[in-house]
């Protein structure tokens, strides 16, 4: 694995560490679905993760769910795709609109690391051991 790979992994690996300190400190993680959830705890990122699509809950009833749970910040972690990037938009309109601070920043970087490679955070512990285990064979 050359230098520059290696730094990237690094990131990553920064990135998630980050995100999993975030959740912990009680800031609700805010996900597309179940398997985004699960690659999460995978990743070891524990704590109150709020999925978007599950139960048959449309946007507007996790806004309300969001709203009601008193969370004065939320971190949005959904896919890197083009429906991930729109919902990201429409959801941080919107909480901001309800004076929910939201943090994008841990999305928007690990996209910029993995955008090309990782279309859905369910995809990204299968990523993360691909890529370690090319690392380890070198």
């Amino acid at each position: 694995m050359s230098t520059r790979q290696r730094e990237r992994l690094e990131k990553i690996q920064q990135i998630i560490s980050k995100l999993a300190e975030e959740a912990a400190k009680g800031k609700s993680v805010v996900v597309e679905g179940k398997k985004d959830a699960q690659a999460l705890a995978e990743l070891g990122v524990a704590g109150e993760v709020v999925t978007l699509k599950t139960g048959g809950k449309s946007y507007l009833q996790t806004l309300s769910i969001i709203e009601a749970s008193g969370v004065g910040e939320v971190i949005l972690f959904f896919d890197f795709d083009r429906r991930g990037e729109e919902a990201t938009g429409l959801f941080k309109r919107e909480l901001e609109r309800l004076r929910i601070k939201v943090n994008t920043r841990f999305w928007f970087d690990l996209r910029a690391l993995v955008s090309r490679d990782v279309q859905c955070i369910e995809s990204l512990p299968g990523y993360l051991v691909t890529v370690r285990q090319k690392s380890e064979s070198m």
